[in-house]
């Protein structure tokens, strides 16, 4: 998109009233950004049908807003825009009920994030919690799937430090301008999120993360995603508004099973007996999401490390799958090798970063 025309998007989506549904309204309308804000305040907010306070509130907004001065304060606070224009705009994202026209963003966003899964859960969790959110975000992230979550204390958190950890990607979607890290202790790690991949919003800068700006925000982290997975939730809870959000999106509601008698389990056990699917392990995710992991494509260096290989370090090669996890005694029974040379054999492929264990003596190819 051309800089003077991304200046007026801009401008539009800092108006506190013009959200995607009257954005995409003007742009039909008058056929460009800058087309519509030459128009009159006034001719816009009858067209919009605003009614009286919020017309005088968004010509006031209106006339404070200079276009030109926009991509200059993206630049100062570092950030960069993608919009719903742009190849770089998520493919999953774009696909939702009116996505958002644009996204601020620091990091990077790369087209294999539409391999994607959301974590979200209580910001109190339990050590239950903690321990299955950390689990199955290592897992789901060393498959390949990145992990996409709201940056919140509790499971949010833990859900992207754990992809961290295997040098997985996760991206973190906020609920303020992108220049306001909220919580506040979670900035050392909104800057280890950048550096691998994404803090994100469709809030304009200086947005405070106010109550109403969650909803929203977790309308976003489910649309980023294939599915949603929710860890510990109490009956009523942001967690459940983006599993909501995921099944009027079409997407894959999955639900961690909990203790009966603790609060944090009625959300998820409620979203079970509504038809989510009850997440045993990371491989029921993994089984539902199959079709959309593809194996990396093979390097030429990959190529001559599978000319190097022995017969029987092949025949194992080709047994496993990018997608399906197979586990280490399966492995031993296909091949028909002794579980010496299995464990000899498994070993080696690790080592040329051919293949990755995953819990529980779990394998998967890598390319």
């Amino acid at each position: 998109m051309k800089e003077q025309e991304l200046e007026y998007w801009l401008a539009w989506n800092s108006i506190l009233d013009i959200g995607p549904k009257r954005f995409y309204m003007l742009i039909d309308r008058y056929g460009s950004a800058e087309g519509a804000w030459m128009e009159s305040p006034e001719i816009i907010s009858k067209f919009l049908k605003l009614n009286h306070r919020i017309s005088q509130r968004f010509i006031t907004q209106k006339k404070k807003i200079v276009p030109k001065k926009q991509l200059e304060m993206i630049d100062k606070k570092q950030a960069k825009v993608v919009t719903i224009e742009d190849s770089l705009y998520p493919g999953n994202l774009r696909n939702i009920h009116l996505p958002p026209p644009l996204l601020y963003y620091k990091g990077t966003l790369f087209d294999s994030d539409k391999s994607a899964i959301s974590i979200v859960g209580s910001r109190k969790a339990t050590y239950y919690g903690k321990m299955v959110a950390e689990t199955f975000s290592k897992n789901l992230s060393l498959a390949g799937l990145s992990i996409i979550s709201g940056l919140a204390r509790g499971v949010d958190a833990i859900a992207h430090k754990s992809a961290l950890s295997v040098n997985g990607r996760t991206l973190a979607v906020l609920g303020c301008g992108i220049d306001i890290i909220y919580p506040p202790e979670n900035r050392k790690l909104a800057a280890e999120i950048e550096e691998s991949g994404a803090v994100l919003t469709e809030f304009p800068l200086s947005t405070l993360p106010e109550r109403q700006n969650f909803p929203r925000r977790n309308r976003i982290i489910s649309g980023l995603s294939l599915g949603t997975l929710v860890v510990e939730a109490a009956e009523k809870s942001g967690a459940l508004i983006t599993a909501d959000f995921a099944l009027e999106q079409g997407r894959e509601v999955f639900a961690i099973p909990g203790n009966i008698n603790s609060s944090l389990s009625k959300g998820t056990h409620n979203l079970i007996k509504q038809g989510a699917k009850l997440a045993h392990n990371y491989k029921d995710v993994l089984e539902e999401l199959l079709f959309e992991m593809p194996c990396k494509p093979k390097e030429k260096k990959e190529n001559r490390q599978l000319d190097n290989l022995s017969e029987d370090d092949l025949l194992i090669y080709h047994l496993l799958s990018c997608q399906k996890p197979m586990q280490i005694d399966e492995i031993t029974v296909k091949s028909k090798l002794s579980p010496n040379k299995v464990n000899t054999i498994m070993l080696n492929l690790e080592l040329k970063d051919l293949i990755k264990e995953l819990e529980g003596k779990n394998y998967i190819r890598i390319y």
